[in-house]
């Protein structure tokens, strides 16, 4: 029986990449998602019931608060926008995110016309701020003018997040959707 070294070592360089991508999607929705074979939109459809269902998991933790508002903004504005799902979504469910879109930006104090790119943007920016222990980065982050409560307020509330009624509703539609959208046409 012969060893083969080189090809154990490449297999467990492999599993290595594999689980460090893995950590790195569970980490910032938005990133390509493993999960959504490299569709953001689909991988954060896939993660809402985890992330978006009860939100209140979220309250102590800032980080991953704001994090799960950028995917539900990512997953709303792909929904609706996207020449990929925007002519195929179910209209309730662009329904449900639209009106989960608004709960989570009236709770965090967004501007409600504000342009899904930017928010996302500095969600994501005051999650890794506040991963890294930054507060003035994140008070910066969440100093743009659709913060309409100003940076204070919204990094409160992100602290003390509520469970949100219409994005857990949002978040199985959102889920449910995609497996639909991903079954095979006949």
């Amino acid at each position: 029986m012969t060893s083969h070294p080189p090809l154990l070592r490449r297999r467990g360089a492999m599993a290595a990449l594999l689980g460090a991508t893995l950590a790195a999607c569970a980490a910032e929705p938005g990133a390509p998602y493993l999960a959504g074979f490299g569709d953001p939109v689909r991988g954060a459809a896939l993660w809402a019931p985890r992330d978006l269902a009860d939100t209140s998991r979220w309250a102590g933790q800032p980080a991953r608060a704001a994090e799960v508002a950028a995917q539900l903004e990512l997953l709303t504005d792909g929904m609706l926008t996207s020449p990929r799902y925007a002519p195929e979504v179910d209209p309730g469910v662009a329904h449900l995110l639209s009106e989960a879109r608004a709960e989570m930006r009236a709770y965090l104090g967004i501007a409600p016309e504000a342009p899904a790119e930017p928010v996302i943007a500095a969600l994501n920016r005051a999650a890794r701020a506040l991963h890294a222990g930054s507060r003035a980065r994140t008070e910066a982050a969440l100093s743009a003018p659709f913060f309409t409560a100003g940076p204070l307020v919204t990094l409160a509330r992100l602290e003390a997040m509520p469970r949100l009624p219409r994005t857990a509703a949002a978040a199985g539609a959102a889920a449910a959707e995609i497996a639909r959208l991903d079954r095979p046409r006949r």
